[in-house]
């Protein structure tokens, strides 16, 4: 894999690692738990829609249920005789990946006018686009935009570690002693940081190529590690967020929208 031309990301199959890969749904359609979706069709709380699941009055794809049961779109739900309908397909986010050339914020305002990210959305009528996570004006590659609040934290917050995976270029080339401070710790202004993953990918001339995996998202993380073993990055993209790779169809400055069973299969990776 050659990934020292300075557009090209590593390929697809090789973004995400074993492991992840393994626990990744493929099919499964996005599930909610059932007292959730009950109380929230108005049949009563959270609290007694458990204690009508405890006492057998609910029933899902003809057996009884029990709480902390999952549903999903096909699933058929049951209230003593009565059908409940969810309309889940209609809760469904949107959820849109872009491609950030540099020279692009990730803020609707700036005080110098540079170029937002928000300027090459499409236009909602009833709601807003919530950026997932950050890139600096000088970083590339992808980020993803989603109309749900919920999905957005749920996605960045620190406690859930979800990895972010980045192709860097850099001017000079890592020591195997800088390698393993830049895996086991280097001190930043704001705290200890850490890949979880480094590997060599290669280069030519003054220009090294790195992969790197990271579990949550500081200001200019990256950068600023790099920089705490004397190296400088030149070049950063961001290649993969949690279980979304960047598509090599979408080229600089272009957007694509997730489809339903996209949506889907990200909703479960959250689950």
């Amino acid at each position: 894999m050659r990934v020292n031309r300075p557009i090209r990301p590593p390929k697809k199959e090789m973004l995400v690692p074993a492991s992840t890969k393994k626990a990744l749904p493929v099919m499964a359609s996005a599930t909610h738990k059932l007292q959730k979706l009950l109380a929230q069709k108005g049949l009563g709380s959270r609290r007694e829609m458990e204690a009508w699941i405890a006492a057998g009055r609910v029933s899902v794809n003809g057996k009884v249920a029990t709480v902390g049961d999952r549903v999903g779109p096909e699933d058929t739900v049951r209230v003593g005789k009565r059908i409940i309908r969810f309309d889940l397909e209609e809760r469904l986010p949107r959820v849109m990946l872009y491609h950030k050339p540099e020279g692009e914020i990730v803020s609707r305002q700036d005080p110098q006018g540079r170029p937002s990210v928000f300027d090459k959305l499409p236009h909602l009528q009833s709601s807003k686009w919530t950026a997932i996570g950050r890139l600096d004006f000088n970083t590339s590659g992808l980020l993803i935009f989603t109309t749900d609040g919920t999905l957005a934290n749920r996605l960045m917050h620190p406690r859930f570690e979800i990895e972010r995976e980045y192709a860097v270029r850099v001017l000079g080339e890592l020591t195997s002693e800088q390698m393993t401070q830049l895996t086991t710790g280097v001190e930043l202004a704001d705290g200890q940081a850490a890949f979880s993953y480094l590997a060599d990918q290669g280069g030519e001339g003054a220009n090294h190529w790195y992969r790197v995996i990271l579990k949550e998202g500081k200001n200019r993380e990256v950068r600023r590690m790099f920089e705490a073993v004397g190296l400088t990055v030149s070049r950063l993209m961001r290649v993969r967020f949690g279980p979304i790779n960047l598509p090599s169809r979408i080229k600089r400055g272009q957007w694509l929208e997730l489809d339903v069973k996209e949506i889907r299969r990200l909703l479960n990776f959250i689950a």
